[in-house]
């Protein structure tokens, strides 16, 4: 099977587990808008995100974040492209927070103003997830093509003056993979209470730019071992998550804790996604909110029950004793590498495409000279259309 309609038919048939009834979504992403202030080369939104549907208005929006609370979704993300640009922002999250949601907000921080955190803290908001691309102002402006570094510092304090807790995000890469010690010397001067260090996952934009952002082995472990290093000095101070990239490991990560297990994502347009990239898999006819409860949505779409279970896996996973640890891997990223979204996730070590982890890891360390350097592709509308 390779992306074809057909292919994808006969193996969710076959796949199907009678009386195997997966327990109810947990978390429940709901992607306001793929519209964005930023451009991050970085971004997992799908390249082609111009040529989606309209958004979903605020009435349908609601009706989808009670359909998930009755079915026993107890934590949502308000999350985009920017969420903020969204007007009815502060409704959504007063809705959420009434049926008994913990609220999220995942933002770059772009318009949140002071009063639209006294708005949002009317509202309910429980969290505020802010993202910075850097310590330093060249290289936050530079990957996401903006210049937001200082208004990003105002932010921060606005969050940490209502009385949230102070949860800071920065994606690593090549260019600031070397800046690990600034950027957790950051987070404390904002009193930051969780750092987040998300090494790259190479989906959307991030793989259009994957020679560019990954970094070398190298960088990886010397900035693994400045977090060790903080970590034993800083104790609760500040709790500090390290990430690291999937193509340095030999296991597979165990992507969403399982397709269709526990995340339920909605996208702008309404569609449902068993994961953040799923849009990247040909051949997968995604459900719609306009078409379909929720309900059915999560336990009866073929989408969702694609890759549910173990009964898809194919050796070498079908045998391996760890497939209910890490479920295969990611299927996303198994499609991207291989042209197969049931094939073995590459990056385990038992997959016979593990060669191709490698080669690109090594490619990393390979000096290029300044005529071979490819520039980076920014997210931006013009840029979706002209690649989507």
């Amino acid at each position: 099977m390779r992306g074809n309609a057909a292919g994808w038919t006969d193996m969710i048939t076959a796949t199907d587990t009678p009386g195997a009834r997966p327990s109810p979504p947990l978390w429940l992403l709901a992607e306001l808008t793929y519209r964005c202030p930023l451009h991050c080369a970085f971004c997992y939104n799908p390249v082609d995100f111009a040529k989606h549907g309209t958004e979903l208005d605020t009435g349908t929006w609601c009706d989808v974040i009670t359909q998930a609370r009755r079915m026993g979704a107890a934590q949502i993300g308000f999350s985009g492209g920017e969420p903020l640009v969204r007007d009815d922002l502060e409704t959504l999250v007063a809705h959420a927070r009434g049926l008994g949601f913990y609220t999220n907000l995942i933002t770059s921080g772009v318009g949140l103003n002071e009063t639209r955190i006294s708005g949002l803290k009317d509202a309910g908001l429980d969290h505020i997830q802010l993202s910075f691309q850097d310590s330093t102002r060249e290289v936050n402006d530079f990957v996401s093509s903006t210049k937001t570094f200082e208004l990003k510092q105002r932010v921060a304090r606005l969050i940490k003056a209502h009385g949230y807790p102070m949860v800071l995000n920065c994606v690593l890469h090549r260019y600031n993979l070397p800046h690990v010690g600034q950027i957790i010397e950051m987070a404390l001067d904002m009193g930051a209470d969780y750092l987040e260090l998300a090494n790259t996952q190479y989906y959307g934009w991030a793989m259009l730019n994957r020679e560019q952002l990954m970094p070398t082995s190298e960088q990886l472990q010397e900035a693994e071992a400045t977090v060790n290093r903080y970590r034993e000095r800083l104790g609760d101070r500040c709790r500090i998550l390290f990430v690291v990239p999937d193509y340095f490991e030999t296991r597979p990560k165990a992507c969403m804790n399982g397709w269709g297990s526990v995340f339920l994502g909605i996208a702008p347009d309404g569609t449902a996604l068993p994961c953040h990239a799923a849009r990247s898999l040909p051949g997968l006819e995604l459900p719609n909110v306009h078409d379909a409860s929720l309900r059915d949505i999560w336990y009866d779409s073929h989408a969702f029950n694609a890759f549910r279970g173990d009964g898809w896996m194919r050796e070498p996973c079908r045998s391996c004793d760890e497939r209910d640890t890490d479920h295969g891997g990611c299927r996303c990223q198994a499609y991207l590498l291989t042209g197969d979204a049931a094939a073995a996730d590459p990056v385990c070590a038992k997959s016979e495409h593990h060669g191709q982890i490698g080669q690109v890891v090594t490619l990393a360390r390979r000096p290029v000279r300044e005529s071979e350097a490819k520039p980076l592709i920014f997210r931006s509308r013009d840029n979706s259309l002209l690649l989507g």
